[in-house]
């Protein structure tokens, strides 16, 4: 019986965890892009090019592992298109801190023609909740993560918090 209530408060916590998650990402965001959970990037069968639209600064602290960082304030199309296959069918996922600026980066690249561009729900944030790694520029793995600022930095329950 206590086995069955620590699971049911895990659950009910990240159930309430993610409502809360989906209002605010309702608030932010059009949904013109479709979302990627996090668990579905982590699993190894899923290949991808990740699209990091975080700025230099958040990128240089931690990123998922083979990430291009092509930015948010600065981003440039065309330059980011000439980073990516000429195959438009290629699978793209653009993630920022919890996917807000991710879509509108995401959004270019389908309007550039691609067909199969993801939004990372909840972005890095919600990745490292999830336990999962982040690598800094020397691809070593790393408790830190930029959290953009305070305010938005309540999103990220685990890992160490820069600003």
């Amino acid at each position: 019986m206590k086995k069955f209530c620590i699971l049911f408060l895990v659950i009910s916590s990240t159930a309430f965890g993610q409502k809360k998650l989906d209002k605010l990402l309702n608030k932010w965001n059009t949904r013109n892009v479709p979302y990627m959970s996090v668990e579905t990037l982590a699993m190894p069968k899923t290949e991808a090019i990740l699209l990091d639209a975080r700025e230099e600064k958040e990128y240089k602290v931690s990123h998922l592992k083979n990430a291009i960082q092509v930015g948010y304030n600065h981003f440039k199309l065309d330059e980011t298109i000439q980073k990516l296959p000429k195959d438009k069918n290629a699978k793209i996922v653009v993630y920022c801190s919890l996917g807000i600026r991710s879509e509108t980066v995401a959004h270019k690249i389908i309007e550039a023609g691609y067909t199969n561009v993801y939004n990372l729900y909840g972005g890095i944030f919600e990745w490292k909740n999830a336990n999962f790694k982040v690598v800094d520029t020397l691809g070593n793995t790393t408790e830190k993560v930029h959290a953009f600022n305070k305010n938005w930095g309540k999103w990220l329950k685990k890992g160490k918090k820069v600003y």
